[in-house]
């Protein structure tokens, strides 16, 4: 595929359809990720998040590995605790662009239905967008209890979390980004949108972005992307973009693909421990 980017600078350092994610999830990828459960307290008492996580057995005090955070879309909801697995993940253990040559910990939480990683609204068009600084969801206080949980961990890196999601999940990703940037050696949001009130904050946070979306999207508008990304850059800040010509809504099959992200994401770390206290 002939890929176009623009006005691409490469840091160093969903609204969607259940058909349009609908997948499968093979045995040796079921079985590879292990199973737990997030407890969060809200307004309505206890609630309990399912998650999924592969971890190398090579991981340990003396050899800590990187985290990578998967916010899946909107097709993978649900409380089975299994089809979050269907993209990302279950990509990591079958291409050797990924598992075979970055080892690390892939955390995959898993949203409920009817809910979502950050609160969106339509607009008179029908167009998602991504309000300005709504609280966290329960969904999203899961993942980030979580995350909280393995920072403690000597075994996960604190210098090399990253966070990616498509979808749903590259609107996750945005908010995730927006409220901790400082957790981050890079952020990889696939088709989705933020608020472009939030992009003065991310680029004074410096923390490393490559963002991916299709200009043929029809799910979620390629301008959701084009209007965060330009407020970073207007801003003085600096993330990559690449843009799909023709592509729907599916660029993360570029983005996780051979010549996506991945590679880039990999090579940043930051130059000291992200501290992350565990509550």
């Amino acid at each position: 595929m002939r890929l176009r980017t623009l006005l691409a600078t490469i840091l160093l350092g969903g609204g969607s359809t259940a058909a349009a994610h609908a997948v499968g999830v093979p045995p040796e990828v079921d079985e590879a990720f292990a199973r737990g459960t997030i407890e969060v307290e809200t307004d309505q008492g206890t609630r309990s998040f399912g998650y999924r996580m592969h971890r190398p057995e090579s991981a340990s005090t003396e050899n800590p590995l990187p985290l990578v955070v998967f916010l899946h879309g909107a097709g993978e909801r649900g409380d089975d605790n299994t089809r979050q697995l269907g993209h990302f993940p279950g990509r990591w253990l079958r291409e050797p662009h990924l598992a075979k040559r970055h080892e690390a910990i892939v955390l995959a939480v898993q949203c409920p239905r009817n809910e979502s990683w950050s609160p969106r609204s339509r607009d008179k068009n029908g167009e998602w967008l991504a309000n300005a600084d709504p609280p966290a969801t329960d969904s999203m206080r899961a993942v980030i209890a979580k995350i909280r949980e393995l920072a403690q961990d000597p075994s996960v890196d604190r210098q090399r979390i990253y966070l990616t999601g498509l979808s749903m999940g590259g609107y996750g990703s945005w908010d995730l980004a927006r409220r901790h940037p400082d957790w981050f050696a890079a952020v990889v949001p696939v088709c989705g949108g933020a608020n472009p009130q939030a992009g003065p904050a991310l680029a004074k946070s410096g923390v490393p972005i490559w963002n991916v979306h299709g200009d043929a999207d029809r799910v979620v508008s390629v301008e959701l992307s084009r209007g965060i990304v330009n407020s970073i850059r207007d801003a003085g800040g600096r993330i990559g973009y690449t843009e799909l010509p023709g592509v729907g809504h599916d660029s993360w099959n570029m983005a996780y693909g051979s010549e996506g992200c991945m590679g880039w994401m990999f090579a940043q770390q930051r130059s000291t421990p992200a501290e992350i206290p565990e509550a």
